[in-house]
């Protein structure tokens, strides 16, 4: 019986961060492994317009070359759900389920998952015409009838901002009223209009025309931002005590993404900014110290 090997890199997540990651390591001629469990956050962008030289490329493609990319050095690739990392001395132990597979670092970057509203044909535009980051889209509602769908004080912010920067047509509708108003008063000023409600269904054909709420009114828009957040995919961190920041959510890393606990690294949405291209500068980042660390044993 063949003895499995011991990786120099298992990179959980084929994500940007991570794909960088391996790019990197694979042409220092490491052996790494990407433990891949498809369809992260990334594929759902169309067009991808703010990475450098990148303009209009889809998620998918970006996943799909990288991993391309990152197979010509010799990566090992495989389709899996991670479910456990252990670590033992200086060994970690990364479990899917259905094997096990050995490595002396570890880079994470599984991003998270999006909070999708209970809301009739959303799907239908969803990524098109109902987005949820004003970072990557928000340059779409320029100009355009923009209805922000939350539950927060921060969906309150995020239309003010939506506001400044794209369109002053704008419907704020929250599901829930909790809004102090104080808020409410600004939101007038800034000539936001406040719905409290739940939004029942999307209509449209190809581009979404207005959003129904569940006692029947209808609110023009051309452009909806959908703010109810992301889950982050971090469960298979719970056994390992990682420290993390005050917001008790996002995990401490130092300058070169290393979390509290030595030989693993975590990039991406996990650490903090929800970007491709700060997610692929990350993993860059862990890959050289990863390499350094490697040429110090």
């Amino acid at each position: 019986m063949t003895e499995k090997p011991i990786y120099d890199c298992i990179i959980i997540g084929a994500g940007p961060g991570g794909l960088q990651a391996a790019i990197y390591l694979g042409r220092f001629n490491r052996r790494v492994l990407v433990i891949d469990r498809g369809a992260g956050r990334t594929t759902h962008a169309r067009h991808i317009e703010n990475y450098l030289a990148q303009k209009g490329i889809s998620g998918t493609d970006i996943i799909r070359i990288g991993m391309e990319q990152a197979r010509s050095f010799g990566v090992d690739v495989i389709k899996g759900e991670v479910v456990s990392v252990l670590k033992d001395k200086d060994i970690f132990t990364v479990s899917t389920a259905t094997d096990t597979y050995a490595g002396r670092y570890i880079v994470v970057s599984t991003g998270g998952k999006e909070n999708i509203p209970e809301i009739e044909n959303i799907h239908k535009f969803f990524a098109r015409t109902v987005v949820t980051c004003i970072d990557c889209d928000g340059y779409h509602f320029t100009g355009r009838k923009t209805v922000v769908i939350g539950n927060s004080i921060k969906s309150a912010d995020l239309a003010m901002g939506m506001r400044e920067m794209y369109s002053k047509d704008m419907t704020l509708i929250l599901c829930t009223d909790k809004l102090p108003p104080d808020y409410k008063e600004e939101l007038k000023d800034e000539g936001i209009r406040l719905v409290i409600g739940r939004p029942k269904r999307f209509h449209g054909a190809d581009a979404g025309e207005a959003v129904e709420m569940e006692d029947g009114t209808m609110i023009p828009c051309e452009m909806v931002m959908s703010h109810f957040g992301f889950k982050l995919n971090d469960q298979f961190l719970s056994g390992l005590n990682l420290k993390k920041e005050s917001d008790g959510r996002t995990y401490q890393v130092n300058r070169d993404f290393e979390s509290s606990l030595r030989g693993l690294y975590i990039v991406g949405p996990l650490c903090g900014h929800d970007q491709v291209v700060i997610a692929a500068g990350e993993g860059a980042i862990a890959a050289l110290d990863i390499k350094k660390q490697l040429l110090e044993m």
